[in-house]
C-alpha cells in the first residue's frame, strides 16, 4: 500500500470523528499497537471492536488511530482495523520518533501511546484510553531505557486513561520521571498507583479522584492554564479480573531473565515480555489485559462526556 505524496502528511478523519469535533461531542482516542502487538488474531480484532463498542455505550465517540499506507487515520474503519489486526507484528510499531519515516515512506504503522497522543492532539482530541503506559525499565537508571510515553506526557496536552504503568517496569522511577516532566498523575478511586495486571504497586499516587466530574475538572483546568502537557489518570483493573499478583510477578522475573539472555532490547522487549508472561500464566494475563482495557474505556468515556460539557 503506497500513499499519494500529496496526501501523506494529512490527517484522515472518519466522518464520525469529524462530526463529533464539529459538534463538540465527547471523543476518545484509542491506540493501535495493542491490536498489532498486544494479542493474536482474531482476538485482537474482536477486542478492538468490543472496546469501541464500550466507548459508544458510555456516550462517547471512539477514534482508533493508526497509519495506513503513510496516512494517519483518526477513526479507523472496520476494514482498516482488520488490516492492522491480520498483519499483526508485521506492522511497524510507531512512536513519535518513527512518524517521519513511516509517513514519508508510505508504510503501515500501529501507533504507541506517544504517537497516538501526538496525532490525537493534532486532531483536537483531548482524551485517550489505553491499557497501560510505558515507563522507566527495570535497570533504566543504568541503561537509560525510558519510554517515549513519559516525555510525550510532558509535552502533549492529552489526558491518558490507563491501568497504570506496565508491571514489567520500574514504577517508582516512572512516577519520579513523570514528576520531573510536570505531569499531573491521579489514581481513580484509590490512593495507590495501580500496576497494570495488579491493583497494587506499593506506590502512593500523587493525587486521587473519585468521580468523572473530578477527573474532567482536572483536565479542564490543565487546558485552561495552557500547561501544554498531558495528564495521567490511572484506573485499577477490576477486582474480578485481577490476575494473581504472585503468579504474575514470578512470570515477570523469569521473562526478564530470558529477555536478557536472548539479547532482546529496545522496542522488542515489551511485546516479548507480554507474550512470555501470557504463556507462563496460562492466558490469565491476556484475559486480564482485555478486561482492564474495557474498564478503562468505560471510565474514560464517562470522563469525556463530562469534559465535553465543560468546554
Amino acid at each position: 500500500m503506497q500513499a499519494q505524496q500529496s496526501d501523506v502528511f494529512q490527517l484522515k478523519l472518519s466522518s464520525e470523528v469529524q462530526n463529533a469535533l464539529e459538534h463538540n461531542q465527547p471523543l476518545v482516542a484509542l491506540e493501535s499497537t495493542i491490536i498489532s502487538h498486544g494479542m493474536p488474531y482474531p482476538q485482537n480484532l474482536e477486542t478492538a471492536l468490543e472496546v469501541e463498542q464500550v466507548v459508544r455505550q458510555h456516550g462517547a465517540v471512539p477514534a482508533t488511530i493508526a497509519i495506513i499506507a503513510g496516512q494517519p487515520c483518526i477513526g479507523c474503519t472496520k476494514e482498516q482495523l482488520e488490516h492492522i489486526a491480520q498483519r499483526g507484528v508485521a506492522v511497524r510499531k510507531v512512536s513519535r520518533r518513527d512518524l517521519p519515516f513511516v509517513l514519508g515512506c508510505g508504510l503501515d504503522g500501529a501507533t504507541t501511546v506517544s504517537a497516538t497522543m501526538l496525532l490525537a492532539a493534532r486532531a483536537g482530541i483531548k482524551m485517550f484510553v489505553t491499557g497501560g503506559i510505558g515507563g522507566v525499565h527495570r535497570g533504566g537508571h543504568i541503561s537509560m531505557d525510558v519510554s517515549a510515553d513519559l516525555t510525550e506526557l510532558g509535552r502533549t496536552p492529552v489526558a491518558v486513561v490507563c491501568a497504570g504503568a506496565k508491571s514489567v517496569l520500574d514504577i517508582p522511577r516512572t512516577l519520579e520521571f513523570l514528576e520531573t516532566q510536570g505531569v499531573c498523575v491521579a489514581a481513580y478511586g484509590t490512593d495507590e498507583f495501580p500496576a497494570f495486571f495488579s491493583r497494587h504497586s506499593g506506590c502512593k499516587a500523587p493525587c486521587r479522584v473519585d468521580t468523572p466530574q473530578q477527573a474532567a475538572s482536572l483536565i479542564h483546568a490543565s487546558h485552561k492554564l495552557q500547561l501544554g502537557n498531558g495528564l495521567l489518570l490511572a484506573v485499577p483493573i477490576p477486582e474480578a479480573a485481577e490476575a494473581q499478583g504472585a503468579q504474575i510477578e514470578a512470570a515477570i522475573q523469569e521473562s526478564l531473565q530470558e529477555a536478557e539472555q536472548r539479547g532482546i532490547a529496545g522496542a522488542e522487549v515489551t511485546p516479548f515480555l507480554l507474550e512470555s508472561i501470557r504463556n507462563k500464566t496460562g492466558g490469565a494475563s491476556l484475559a486480564a489485559n482485555i478486561q482492564l482495557v474495557k474498564n478503562n474505556a468505560a471510565a474514560g468515556s464517562h470522563i469525556a462526556v463530562v469534559l465535553a460539557a465543560l468546554a
